[in-house]
């Protein structure tokens, strides 16, 4: 079965990949994306926010835009999404946001500057196929750039409250850079309670 967000160049990697044990991940693509709601279908794209970090997370760099749409969007959306999306101020900054096609052309300049060319660009986030389903459906020049794996923190939130009882208390502001921020130090929260070293029962 082939999964369908996987196109050539994916397939290629996989190709690829199957003769190594494991990329040669160094960076990290995080992503975040505001939409109207989450139905890819009928939804769009509000704000986007990327920051490119190593792998000890120290950031290498950021972009973030609003994303400009028809007021109908707007207008068509439920209450949870008018309520927060207007309370955090991306409602009144959408009239004078960019055209999408600019704002996928610069996350194409961000991968190319970080991922050498061909190398595929591994995305995280929190809930991060929600954000794929959106790259897949608006940004598809800059979806052919990203590998097959993701880095999802809400997988990490789901056993660490589960099996341990650990919670990440989140502050919830719902504008695309400060998820970012939140998913990074969410995961080093997790993270923290690890010891590699530790044998394995």
């Amino acid at each position: 079965m082939t999964l369908p967000f996987l196109n050539e160049f994916h397939l290629t990697a996989l190709s690829v990949n199957r003769n190594r044990n494991e990329i040669k991940l160094k960076r990290i693509f995080w992503i975040d994306l505001e939409m109207t709601g989450l139905d890819v279908e009928k939804e769009v794209i509000l704000e986007v926010a990327a920051i490119i970090t190593d792998l000890d997370f120290h950031e290498l760099d950021h972009y973030s835009a609003i994303v400009k749409q028809p007021q109908h969007y707007l207008d068509n959306m439920d209450a949870w999404n008018k309520t927060h999306h207007g309370e955090s101020g991306l409602l009144s900054l959408i009239p004078n946001g960019e055209p999408l096609e600019k704002v996928e052309s610069d996350l194409l300049k961000l991968a190319d500057t970080y991922f050498p060319s061909k190398e595929p660009v591994v995305l995280a986030g929190n809930s991060i196929a929600t954000d794929r389903a959106f790259i897949n459906r608006y940004l598809k020049e800059f979806s052919y750039r990203l590998h097959y794996r993701m880095i999802d923190v809400s997988s990490w939130k789901v056993i660490f409250l589960e099996k341990y009882g650990k919670k990440f208390k989140k502050t919830n502001q719902h504008r695309a850079v400060n998820d970012i921020k939140e998913s990074l130090r969410e995961l080093k929260y997790y993270l923290s309670y690890i010891n590699p070293s530790a044998p394995v029962k």
